[in-house]
């Protein structure tokens, strides 16, 4: 018998949304010794959404730093350590929680670099937790990115997959401004979670970084377009994919940051397809979609062979009962709803 060497491929490395983070947090504090991790259980428990599993054990406890339940005082020790040359990742548990430290978030982490004349820089990232559909009730389960991305000062960076997870947390720790950094639960790739197929998926090795500001053409498409970001990148893609075998041609956008916005790309979409859908987690009113609509009709609202349609939270608090909440959230029906009306 003989036996032939058939070279093998290697092996396409898969990784959730988590481990992802984890990897580009951990290729940074080893490339950068400033760089320090703090928050709420994020050291020997890990992170509640395993953001930060392992590092305690690879970084010790001077950097990777378990706080007291007090967010005034854990975000604004990171300000402080970010003016005087470090380079702080704080864990915000919950992004509803900043209502208790905004203070210190937006009079003092967005505009210190403003008031001292762009002297004093604030290299800082705060990470936080967001999105609904697990019946965390209306304290666990907002959005509010366009709240942050409304207050001057910070860059606002939301991805929706791992390898975006880890490229723009490199950027976001790497960039010498104050980065919100903010991960919907649905997209982390957790068991013990409800989770979407795209939550697992492949993440460049070694340095990978995506630039913040630059949109994502997630599918594309000619018959309208469709903009949105976070975990509704993932029902979009559902939804184009189902009506794709009717033969409507949906482009998917995924922003990616909201700070800065790449009105470019959604121009360049729009342009191409006539129609527009804005599907946003946030709530309705003074919010991303409105911004969204309006980079449209503010440039040129001939563009549009139709009424933009948006699919976002009313502006209700989020229930806690699952089938209500499940009803008020910008999921696949309404979404394939919001396509069917820009296409009648």
């Amino acid at each position: 018998m003989t036996v032939t060497d058939t070279p093998t491929q290697p092996a396409v490395r898969r990784l959730n949304t988590s481990k992802a983070m984890v990897e580009a947090i951990t290729q940074e504090m080893e490339r950068d010794e400033t760089v320090v991790y703090l928050g709420e259980d994020v050291g020997e428990y890990g992170g509640i959404f395993s953001s930060t599993t392992g590092l305690l054990e690879r970084f010790g406890k001077d950097r990777v730093i378990d706080t007291p339940i007090s967010e005034t005082a854990f975000i604004g020790l990171g300000i402080g350590a970010a003016t005087e040359g470090m380079r702080p990742i704080v864990e915000l548990m919950f992004v509803d929680f900043m209502g208790v430290c905004l203070d210190q978030i937006y009079n003092h982490m967005a505009k210190i670099r403003y008031f001292s004349g762009g002297n004093v820089s604030v290299p800082m990232v705060l990470t936080t937790a967001v999105g609904g559909g697990y019946s965390d009730g209306g304290q666990h389960s907002q959005c509010l990115w366009g709240t942050f991305a409304h207050l001057p000062g910070m860059k606002v960076v939301v991805p929706s997959n791992p390898a975006d997870a880890k490229g723009l947390m490199t950027a976001a720790i790497r960039d010498d401004d104050p980065v919100v950094y903010m991960f919907h639960k649905g997209i982390m790739g957790l068991p013990w979670m409800a989770k979407n197929k795209r939550s697992i998926d492949v993440v460049p090795e070694g340095e990978h970084v995506v630039p913040i500001g630059k949109a994502r053409v997630a599918r594309e498409g000619s018959d309208v377009s469709v903009v949105t970001l976070s975990l509704s990148v993932h029902h979009a893609l559902d939804v184009a994919e189902q009506l794709a075998g009717e033969g409507v041609s949906a482009e998917v956008l995924d922003l990616r940051s909201l700070v800065p916005l790449d009105r470019a790309a959604i121009l360049e979409s729009v342009a191409k397809t006539g129609r527009l859908v804005v599907v946003d987690e946030d709530y309705l009113s003074f919010g991303l979609s409105g911004e969204v609509v309006a980079t449209v009709t503010d440039h040129d609202p001939t563009l549009l062979r139709a009424p933009v349609q948006r699919v976002t939270m009313p502006d209700i608090p989020i229930p806690y009962a699952h089938d209500l909440e499940y009803a008020v959230l910008p999921r696949h029906d309404r979404i394939e709803a919001a396509i069917r009306a820009v296409l009648a």
